[in-house]
């Protein structure tokens, strides 16, 4: 079975290693270059020991060009503003490229610079890169050069959310996501907030009406639905390794929860990795999947959408994996199951 050649940019963080991990299991790819600035010369086992006996790759600081000549295709895990300069950089080399920073998410200059103010090096492209959510772009995806991977706050809320605003079956104004994630989701580099004795024991909301990841919801709902959707979101940061539980609260327009649950099913159909189930989604039904399980709940005048997916799987590597057999023309399970 043929295979293709796959590089990791920026290789140290979390979600490297779990794509990483990903890699070295799919059928048909093999990790041939791993670049950092900082570890550049270690092998990639010795940043991340599961790796031991697993990948033989030698970390390096190789320029697109270089890498052009040993890949295929590149995973870009630089974080925002720094990604936007080298994912130019390697589609100019000729790489296919899945980014899984923030910095093409976005469907504007002046949305991103509104957001994350910072200079981006390929504003001309915002608006023309796929975002890559396949349950809802998996169309565009086969042709892509670039791809957009998905924030993970949004594709907890997304995928619930679109099915039901482009049939019209809940209302686009007052839209409550209440979201609350793993530790990991913040990346791997030491910060104080992120400390074992600043989040153990504790729940806390941050970024409280002003994280990035809104306006994100906002963007590719109104892409794939044509809605513009009034939506509030809050995130919390919860005392656990990875996962993300969303609630979030709509507004029926003459829907029942059996309504919702029908929708669903019908827009997933053809989706392996969105689960319609009835029991309360929960963090640990998820872990160290790629699933997305959504359900729904009345209350009231209200109808509560719960889902739960693993932030470092489903809500970034997991999706890249996924993102790459779409592109590839694969069985989008490859790898993943």
């Amino acid at each position: 079975m043929p295979s293709i050649r796959a590089a990791i940019i920026g290789a140290t963080g979390y979600t490297a290693l779990e794509l990483a991990k990903l890699l070295v299991r799919h059928p048909r790819v093999q990790i041939t270059a791993a670049t950092s600035r900082q570890e550049a010369g270690l092998p990639l086992a010795a940043i991340h020991p599961w790796l031991a006996d697993r990948c033989e790759v030698q970390v390096s600081n190789a320029d697109p060009r270089q890498l052009a000549e040993v890949a295929d295709v590149a995973f870009c895990c630089l974080p925002h503003g720094a990604a936007s300069a080298t994912v130019r950089e390697l589609a100019a080399a000729g790489l296919r490229v899945i980014d899984l920073s923030a910095d093409f998410r976005l469907s504007s200059p002046a949305l991103y610079q509104q957001w994350y103010g910072d200079h981006h090096a390929w504003p001309e492209k915002l608006g023309h890169v796929v975002y890559g959510l396949p349950e809802l772009f998996a169309g565009h995806l086969t042709e892509a050069r670039l791809v957009a991977n998905p924030g993970c706050y949004p594709t907890s809320a997304i995928l619930p959310l679109a099915p039901l605003l482009k049939a019209g079956a809940i209302a686009a104004e007052g839209i409550i996501v209440d979201s609350k994630s793993g530790v990991s989701g913040a990346g791997r580099s030491p910060k104080l907030g992120t400390l074992y004795c600043e989040v153990n024991e504790s729940v806390a909301a941050y970024s409280v009406g002003e994280h990035r990841h809104q306006p994100e919801m906002k963007d590719v709902l109104r892409r794939s639905t044509g809605v513009e959707a009034n939506l509030l979101f809050t995130p919390h940061l919860m005392p656990m390794d990875r996962g993300i539980l969303s609630t979030i609260y709509v507004t029926p327009q003459r829907a029942t929860a059996a309504d919702v649950m029908e929708i669903w099913r019908e827009a997933y159909s053809h989706a392996p990795f969105v689960r319609v189930v009835s029991h309360l989604p929960a963090t640990k039904f998820v872990t160290h999947t790629n699933f997305c399980d959504i359900t729904v709940r009345e209350a009231g005048d209200r109808l509560i959408l719960l889902s739960a997916l693993d932030n470092l799987i489903k809500g970034a590597s997991g999706a890249a994996i996924q993102n790459l057999n779409c592109m590839m023309a694969w069985d989008e399970t490859l790898g993943l199951m």
